[in-house]
């Protein structure tokens, strides 16, 4: 007993001895400058998007019609829903009526290359008109039917925030199948 107290006490000294080495072999990089409010607004927008495509290309085609209750939406229907709703703030951005003020009734997806490419044509066009407006663009105020005006960027992170509330739920979708979301899958 004697012999492994002793083992042990010298085995945590050089633990304790090697520890500082181990922090200098990798100097620590000072941060990058904070983005400017529209390239925040972008990196949002293009995060919610990355993972809602990652989604879309994932999910097993077979179970796009899987709903966890007979009044849920479909995995499809839910995808195409959050990511259609993306042009609430693209289209209001560029001066139009939204295309979609609600439900999507006649986007008809049913393969998994037209689920991806819709998704990712809804991130796209409104990450451009995101970088289009820049921080100056994204400060007008515009109508969006609320009680009030509302700014570009306040519309924007709703509409990042809808998506995410529904990136939620997908992610209920692939558990309630057995699956793994790509987010939660250990990183390469």
């Amino acid at each position: 007993m004697k012999r492994f107290s002793r083992f042990a006490l010298v085995w945590l000294a050089v633990c304790f001895a090697v520890a500082p080495l181990r922090a200098q072999e990798a100097p620590k990089k000072a941060p990058g400058p904070a983005p400017s409010p529209s390239e925040a607004v972008l990196e949002s927008w293009n995060d919610i998007g990355r993972k809602l495509i990652a989604m879309a290309g994932d999910f097993p085609e077979d179970k796009f019609s899987f709903k966890p209750q007979a009044d849920s939406r479909t995995f499809v229907a839910n995808i195409v829903h959050a990511s259609a709703s993306m042009y609430y703030f693209t289209d209001i951005a560029q001066g139009k009526k939204p295309r979609y003020a609600d439900d999507p009734k006649d986007v008809s997806v049913k393969t998994r290359a037209e689920l991806v490419a819709f998704v990712k044509k809804c991130v796209e066009d409104g990450a451009a008109e995101i970088k289009a407006k820049g921080d100056k663009g994204l400060m007008e105020a515009v109508n969006d039917g609320g009680p009030h005006l509302d700014r570009l960027y306040d519309l924007a992170y709703g509409l990042i925030e809808h998506s995410g509330e529904h990136y939620g739920q997908l992610v209920v979708y692939y558990r309630a199948n057995g699956l793994v979301p790509p987010e939660s899958r250990p990183k390469k």
